[in-house]
């Protein structure tokens, strides 16, 4: 049974913000990850698309102690989510900025209306579509933010970007307006919101990405060990 089919234990590990230097001070997301995956203890394992885990460290900083219980869950289907395609960077960046859009303030607005431009621009030259081509999607998220899109087409009108400054720059920047945007949005469940962010760039990874390896077993033992460790809260898995 791989760690994706694995049945959510009883117990999980209670996660906390920030980075730990080892696990009786605590775990973060992706330190659980490192740890469950055999890695050295750390929030930047080798096992997860960077991308990606950038989006979970910064869901489980912005959750509130509450709601971060749900996302222990979520852990093992990072592990051995990795690759080179940049449709990976595009995709996650592209649904953080839509998620986003509507309901962060207008400051952030016009960053993630930019983000969006940006993230079209590198999928034309990926998919070498022709030059202005934008997604439904894409189309549909500016469109509610008319101001912003407006701005940010004026912005964008002479900018060209690399793939390696979308991938090490603007993508992670992007991931962190648009998180912390929705923890401070005045609205009735930012916790929920951010929870279907990270569980929607799962599925981005998963989509381009490859698992290196062999299915890896969930090991309860280790599991349970970690669980004792960090200390326990009950399982309350979202749903998917």
């Amino acid at each position: 049974m791989s760690r994706r089919q694995a049945p959510v234990p009883e117990l999980v590990p209670q996660l906390s913000r920030g980075k730990h230097r080892n696990p009786r001070k605590g775990a973060c997301f992706m330190e659980l990850a490192s740890y469950l995956a055999g890695e050295r203890w750390s929030d930047h394992p080798s096992c997860t698309h960077p991308l990606l885990a950038t989006v979970a460290r910064l869901v489980n900083d912005h959750t509130s102690d509450e709601g971060r219980a749900e996302l222990a869950p979520l852990v093992p289907s990072v592990i051995g989510l990795t690759s080179d395609d940049p449709h990976v960077d595009v995709q996650i960046t592209l649904r953080a900025s839509s998620v986003a859009l509507p309901v962060v303030a207008a400051d952030r607005q016009r960053v993630l209306a930019v983000s969006v431009l940006a993230a079209e621009q590198m999928l034309t030259e990926v998919d070498e579509r022709p030059a202005g081509t934008i997604s439904d999607a894409s189309r549909d998220a500016l469109a509610g933010v008319p101001e912003a899109e407006r701005w940010a087409r004026s912005f964008t009108s002479d900018i060209r970007i690399s793939t390696r400054g979308f991938r090490r720059h603007a993508a992670p920047n992007t991931i962190r307006h648009a998180v912390v945007g929705i923890a401070q949005a005045l609205v009735p469940d930012p916790d929920a919101i951010l929870r279907d962010l990270l569980t929607g760039a799962i599925a981005d990874c998963e989509t381009f990405a490859r698992r290196d390896g062999q299915p890896v077993v969930l090991d309860d033992d280790g599991w349970a060990d970690l669980c004792r460790l960090t200390g326990t809260t009950p399982a309350t898995p979202p749903a998917r």
